[in-house]
């Protein structure tokens, strides 16, 4: 079959962990199961499922180990395959299910400790940064993502055997669920902790497209939005005019030969222009310099430098050091470039660099594409290149330096007031949950489904094809 034409994320359906948190002080993680809510959202999950699918469709299922997974995807499969009230065209002995432990929650660490402890842990959490904090005994977000990204590859891999099903579904948990898209799309670790979580049973959809990428059918939702919007309801309310908060434009990587609607915002999508090959950039200072038609010994050059050139064979190849000198590592970032608007010129020799959707390099070479935001001062036409010494003031820097992966270095995409997902990912307190009900998060979350599945209705009606 090869890549598959949709690939459907699921979050779990309500648990036990979500009702009462502290049962995870006397009940292992992985062990929490489901409520009785949740069983009936998994249910209704497998027959949104059915009405999403083509009758010809097969199924592959990659589901984390926990309970709680588990018992959704069995809630999933009855709903999907139940001949009430009318026969399914799926069969459950046609459909594969690959228990992947890659795919598992974050590891909390073990039993957790009291409620004061645990809130005194979830404090430091959202201060330090949920991505890169890392629980005692368990994990961080960035933990997460090396597994999740090693289940990406692997899940890629698939597509070119001819048994891959049609539709790939993965059944997993909120954060994970998060960390599966920011692997795939190059998010930043801004934009990741910017996102909110999914609800219980809620669908992401990714579908395949003529060029053979995904797109995300879906909306993000991200608390600066909640943030911004409940402002704009509660100005409306009280029939005040306030002026509109700029949406911050936080950095993703995604690269891409094409921009699409469905970018997050500040995407990258133009081709970059070429760069050196990692080996090249660590290249030592050549011993000596050309000055008035002679040589003139390096004044810079280490002691380790000016040793080699001494060798007893008296040939020039002593005088690279294979140890890179400061000055050459500062010379070799500032003469790294940023992206200009510049198409590749030969776009078909990019082709064997090309990762999934467009990213990555082979390993050792420097993709056609160049980084996130090298940094590269424009010069006018027909001059020589400037170079700014990154010793220079703040002011000096900025001005050469106006991308937003050195804007972020800089910490200028930092926002104190950013609101956070709480400890475990899941929705927030019942002041957020106020939020959501006034500005109409579920009734949106329900008509983009709808959107969703009335345009897979159209497509099979009319026997088109997106391939």
């Amino acid at each position: 079959m090869g890549k598959p034409r949709l690939i459907i994320i699921i979050r779990h359906a309500q648990s036990e962990g979500n009702k009462d948190k502290t049962i995870h002080q006397r009940k292992a993680d992985h062990k929490v199961e489901l409520t009785e809510e949740g069983h009936r959202q998994a249910l209704g999950a497998g027959e949104k499922l059915r009405a999403l699918l083509q009758p010809d469709d097969s199924l592959h299922f990659f589901i984390s180990p926990y309970t709680r997974t588990r018992q959704t995807t069995e809630g999933i499969l009855n709903g999907l395959c139940s001949n009430d009230p009318v026969p399914s065209p799926f069969q459950r002995s046609h459909i594969k299910v690959y228990e992947e432990p890659r795919l598992r929650e974050q590891d909390f660490g073990n039993f957790q400790p009291g409620t004061d402890e645990t809130e005194k842990l979830w404090r430091e959490r959202a201060q330090y940064g949920h991505f890169f904090y890392r629980i005692p005994n368990g994990e961080s977000g960035a933990d997460v993502y090396d597994r999740v990204s090693s289940f990406n590859g692997s899940l890629w891999r698939r597509f070119s055997e001819d048994s891959m099903a049609s539709v790939a579904i993965i059944v997993t948990h909120g954060l994970c669920s998060r960390v599966f898209l920011m692997a795939w799309y190059h998010y930043s670790v801004e934009f990741f902790e910017d996102l909110r979580n999914i609800d219980h049973c809620e669908f992401l959809v990714m579908k395949q497209r003529p060029n053979g990428k995904y797109e995300l059918r879906n909306q993000l939702r991200r608390w600066t939005d909640l943030k911004r919007e409940r402002a704009a309801a509660n100005a409306r309310k009280n029939s005040i005019s306030t002026p509109t908060e700029p949406i911050p434009n936080i950095p993703v990587r995604q690269w891409s030969l094409s921009a699409s609607a469905y970018d997050s915002p500040g995407a990258s999508s133009i081709p970059r222009p070429s760069r050196k090959n990692t080996v090249d950039l660590f290249k030592d200072d050549p011993e000596t310099i050309e000055e008035d038609g002679g040589n003139k010994r390096n004044p810079n050059a280490s002691p380790v430098q000016r040793r080699g050139s001494k060798g007893a064979s008296g040939n020039r190849e002593g005088s690279r050091s294979r140890i890179p000198s400061s000055s050459t590592l500062r010379n070799s970032f500032s003469n790294l470039s940023v992206d200009s608007g510049r198409k590749s010129s030969n776009l078909s020799d990019a082709k064997p660099y090309l990762g999934r959707d467009g990213g990555g390099t082979r390993s050792g070479q420097g993709s056609p594409f160049g980084s996130d935001d090298e940094l590269e001062v424009e010069s006018p036409k027909g001059t020589p290149q400037a170079q700014v010494p990154l010793s220079s003031s703040p002011e000096a820097l900025r001005k050469a330096f106006p991308g937003s992966l050195a804007r972020a270095l800089r910490g200028e995409l930092d926002d104190p007031d950013r609101r956070l997902a709480d400890a475990l990912g899941d929705q927030s307190d019942a002041e957020v949950d106020e939020a959501d009900l006034e500005i109409g998060t579920k009734g949106r979350i329900t008509d983009e489904m709808e959107q969703i599945l009335e345009e897979e209705r159209r497509e099979r009606s009319s026997g088109a094809s997106t391939f």
